[in-house]
């Protein structure tokens, strides 16, 4: 008998790849939930570890019944559903999976961007409505030069970083606000580093959130955040949803205080109830046309990256629950 492996909250039954890596050292229970309490009290008491991913909630209440558990890995970057410091107190070490898709988040970070300061959604929906009226290049909202512009990145991290390269590569001058980080690392990195937010945001034509999802950092970005954004500037959130208080960004579009927003994740996903902002974003209201891109979660997706991150994961099972190797733990102190 392997050890047992419950993934509560899959988004695929079939676990393949994970097998593959895990050869016949595991045993996995499998569900699609959303809610802990939807699972049998004894797999989770049962359970040797648990692969996790994001539609679900390990409060302490779910903590507290896993009498067996060795390891929580989270199949992804962000550990804001897992309750880490319920975790510490039973002396369960909590993992990541950092090193997959940071190529395709930061792609797509900059493919909002240039969407929006291109015009490629009005273009678009100009020649489907009127191929002859609307071949025009004039009129269209946001449309700029972002060649000398200015990139805020808050957050310099593995994406923060990859995302920096790539606009500089497009000439756009390049600010970061990272306190976490230590003295000197701007001159390893080659970009200016700035030493407070206000002087981030006071500055950037373009705002990028690259920061987690924490008891600090939900909702940083409301209405006295942007009221500190230089006029007319543009905002992109491929991080986390709960960064971002939807409403004060739909408050600070309507007043042109921001030109546009890129948003790849929401504080509710899938958006229900629906916000005020997408509903005019589905009913293309016109103060809204050409000013909002919106994906669903998916900055992170590729094949590659899909499969990166399934056999990551795996692996770092067997690395802990074998050779007990613990790998990018998250909630340090669980040994004591």
């Amino acid at each position: 008998m392997g050890f047992k492996i419950l993934v509560p909250d899959a988004h695929l039954r079939d676990l393949a790849v994970e097998r593959q890596v895990s050869k016949e050292l595991f045993d996995y229970t499998v569900y699609d939930e959303t809610s802990a309490h939807a699972i049998p009290e004894s797999d989770w008491r049962d359970c040797d570890a648990v692969l996790l991913w994001h539609r679900m909630q390990i409060d302490k209440s779910v903590v507290e019944m896993l009498d067996n558990c060795k390891l929580i890995v989270r199949v992804g970057v962000g550990f804001d559903n897992v309750d880490i410091n319920a975790c510490r107190e039973r002396h369960i070490p909590v993992s990541n999976v950092p090193n997959y898709g940071t190529t395709e988040v930061a792609d797509h970070a900059v493919a909002m961007l240039l969407y929006l300061v291109r015009g490629l959604g009005t273009y678009e929906r100009r020649l489907k409505a009127d191929p002859v009226n609307g071949f025009v290049a004039e009129n269209v909202p946001v449309v700029r030069r972002i060649r000398g512009a200015t990139f805020g990145a808050i957050g310099m991290g593995r994406i923060g970083t990859a995302v920096a390269r790539r606009v500089a590569a497009l000439d756009m001058q390049v600010i970061y606000h990272d306190p976490l980080l230590p003295e000197g690392h701007e001159l390893g990195l080659g970009f200016e580093r700035v030493k407070t937010l206000e002087e981030l945001l006071a500055r950037a034509d373009v705002v990028s959130l690259h920061v987690p999802l924490s008891s600090s950092t939900r909702g940083m970005v409301d209405d006295t955040f942007l009221d500190m954004c230089k006029d007319d500037s543009i905002l992109i959130n491929i991080a986390r949803g709960g960064l971002v208080d939807i409403n004060a960004v739909e408050r600070a579009l309507r007043s042109a205080k921001l030109a546009a927003v890129g948003l790849d994740v929401l504080p509710n996903e899938p958006p229900v109830p629906l916000p005020a902002l997408l509903e005019a974003w589905r009913n293309e209201e016109p103060w809204l046309a050409g000013r909002l891109v919106v994906t669903p979660h998916s900055a992170f997706y590729s094949q590659a990256g899909y499969l990166d991150m399934r056999c990551f994961s795996a692996q770092i099972l067997v690395d802990y629950l074998v050779h007990k190797t613990v790998r990018n733990n998250v909630n340090p102190g669980w040994q004591k």
